[in-house]
């Protein structure tokens, strides 16, 4: 592809979404292109790797809408964001939008529709979102992070390419090769999930730990995070038990602290699936529930079924079960190793480059309409 282009990445304020379209604006900055981020208020927080005044703020509202009030915010907010990304991608010249579903893509979906300029998806999820489904016939093509994608409509099925989920730079520059642990050596167990996963992993992880052998609690290493609320009396069950725990609200180290694991307990996220495959490390998950699409229960599904993690529904998540799980795991390391192989054999390292090529691509296809 010859020739500097101008990308517009529309994504929601959630590491799921910004992570990808991060990876993604690397690569196409890489390549000499220009890119710009449209997101929500929540989004516009976290986008700090994108260049100063190339992050664009629009509103947006979640298609729940129950009472008549609630439906016409939800139309306002909506239409309001439409004008707005209207005028942006006017602005900036974009020649096209990636989007990475969410809400907040929706009006700048609808937006480049209206301009006409080429669309893009991508959907991380084993199901396709809401979001990406009311954008799906508006695309010229829509790229996955796994190979069979849920919910996908019939319609634009033979768009889809398979690309896997683009990671942060960081996770592919921390990657080491998994070294299961040694006979009474330590013991490295890493549990993140979020403000919903460290809430409930506050309540079963430390009643699980405590329920281990004393040999094995002796050799954990324990990270995790956790919420502001719960770190004095999570802290306090592990001093009494004997565990050497480093807890914390947010890790900036989060790739370092992956690379060091030997297990790790977490939601199953798209973000946290795609980098524990890159990572290559085994992992005990716990998917969301309550979502209408239980797309993390799909994404936790390709995993254990593919050998890499454990999957424990959150109905069946309790303190004896997590205890039963960690013993047998933690006294296998061939299982392990053999998880962490197969969780590296389910990733897509390049998956930034593959997305960017397909991007490029279909601008080359469709022409540049601005």
């Amino acid at each position: 592809m010859t020739g500097r282009l101008v990308f517009a990445l529309a994504a929601g304020g959630t590491g799921g979404h910004l992570f990808p379209a991060e990876a993604l604006a690397a690569v196409l900055d890489g390549r000499g292109h220009a890119v710009h981020l449209i997101t929500d208020a929540r989004g516009k927080q976290y986008a700090t790797a994108f260049l100063p005044g190339h992050v664009h703020q629009v509103a947006s509202e979640t298609l729940r809408a129950k009472t008549p009030g609630a439906l016409f915010a939800m139309v306002k907010a909506i239409f309001l964001g439409f004008l707005a990304s209207r005028r942006i991608l006017k602005r900036t010249g974009a020649h096209a939008l990636v989007a990475f579903g969410g809400y907040p893509s929706v009006p700048p979906g609808l937006a480049a529709a209206r301009l006409r300029l080429p669309i893009m998806l991508h959907e991380q999820n084993a199901v396709m979102g809401r979001g990406n489904r009311i954008l799906a016939e508006l695309s010229k093509v829509i790229a996955t992070g796994f190979e069979t994608v849920a919910k996908t409509p019939e319609k634009v099925r033979s768009r889809c390419r398979h690309t896997g989920n683009p990671i942060r730079p960081a996770i592919s520059e921390a990657h080491s090769a998994y070294e299961p642990p040694h006979p009474d050596g330590p013991l490295h167990l890493l549990v993140f999930g979020g403000s919903q996963g460290a809430m409930i992993f506050s309540k079963i992880v430390p009643a699980a730990l405590v329920r281990l052998p004393e040999d094995m609690r002796a050799r954990l290493r324990l990270v995790q995070q956790c919420r502001p609320e719960d770190i004095d009396a999570v802290r306090a069950i592990y001093a009494e038990a004997g565990i050497e725990a480093d807890l914390q609200t947010f890790f900036t180290d989060m790739p370092n602290r992956l690379a060091l694991a030997h297990l790790v307990v977490a939601r199953a996220g798209a973000s946290t699936v795609g980098e524990l495959t890159v990572m290559g490390r085994p992992s005990v998950l716990v998917p969301l529930p309550g979502s209408l699409d239980q797309d993390q229960k799909a994404n936790a599904t390709v995993l254990s079924d593919g050998g890499a993690a454990e999957m424990i529904l959150q109905t069946d998540f309790s303190p004896e079960s997590l205890a039963r799980t960690l013993e047998t795991l933690f006294g296998d390391p061939q299982r392990l190793a053999a998880m962490a192989a197969a969780a590296r054999a389910l990733a897509v390292e390049d998956a930034a480059e593959r997305l960017a090529d397909l991007a490029e691509a279909m601008v080359e296809e469709t022409g540049t309409p601005q």
